[in-house]
């Protein structure tokens, strides 16, 4: 299959589709691009969050575009990875894993666990006042503006973290290659140490997979360096469609 594939973007934690508003210009104007927000999160707060049906969001999100790229970070890379485990034959042109190649399985994922035990008994009010501070100072107001408008979606991240933690380690790879001969692209920040703990493991276990690296940046590091980041997922794109 050639020809310039669609894009869909998942959001990561606590965030949504605004997530992605750094990257939007410049995909939009050689793509088609759909973000999609996670049940729990954006336009779809008032929904119970759930892995499968979270899953199911993207694979519409697909359907409506034809095959297509799926790029997903964190929390939203984890979802990418139930898409293609569930849906991704016949669906899948690429897979992009940002911020999330890490196993949930493993001592690794004590502090994810404390950090989910822990929000629910602090206030959204006081989580937004914190958030909001923290992204102020990280980023550029161009950059997380949007993100910061649209809210957080705090409520959801005690059950989205407790069911993909324990669920996802580099045998999902596997899994996915046996039902997509699609190409992933591993993309994490240079400084994502967290997160880049199985990067080798998860590459090694898919045959098409490679890993890249954004120099200087961290987990978010489609708000760290924005363009670095756009334009990794142009050119993979670019290349699934050649």
């Amino acid at each position: 299959m050639t020809g310039r594939p669609p894009i869909v973007l998942i959001h990561g934690t606590r965030l949504s589709s605004a997530q992605w508003s750094p990257q939007l210009p410049t995909l939009r104007a050689e793509f088609t691009v759909e973000t999609v927000d996670l049940p729990g999160h954006g336009a779809r707060a008032a929904e119970p969050w759930d892995l499968g049906r979270a899953a199911r969001v993207v694979a519409d999100a697909v359907d409506r575009l034809g095959p297509a790229v799926v790029v997903g970070h964190s929390l939203g890379g984890y979802v990418a990875l139930e898409f293609a485990r569930r849906y991704g034959s016949g669906r899948l042109r690429g897979l992009v894993l940002a911020g999330a190649s890490a196993p949930t399985r493993g001592p690794w994922t004590a502090p994810y666990r404390m950090i989910a035990g822990l929000v629910p008994r602090i206030s959204p009010e006081r989580l937004t006042r914190f958030n909001d501070a923290l992204f102020r100072r990280l980023y550029p107001p161009e950059v997380i503006g949007p993100t910061i408008a649209a809210g957080y979606a705090f409520p959801a991240l005690s059950a989205a973290w407790g069911e993909v933690l324990g669920r996802f380690d580099a045998s999902v790879m596997r899994e996915i290659a046996d039902r997509s001969d699609a190409p992933v692209l591993i993309l994490n920040g240079e400084r994502d140490r967290l997160f880049r703990q199985g990067e080798r493991d998860f590459a090694r276990a898919h045959g098409r997979a490679r890993i890249e690296l954004i120099p200087r940046a961290g987990h978010l590091a489609n708000y760290a360096a924005p363009a670095a980041f756009t334009d990794a997922v142009r050119r993979f794109a670019r290349e699934v469609g050649a």
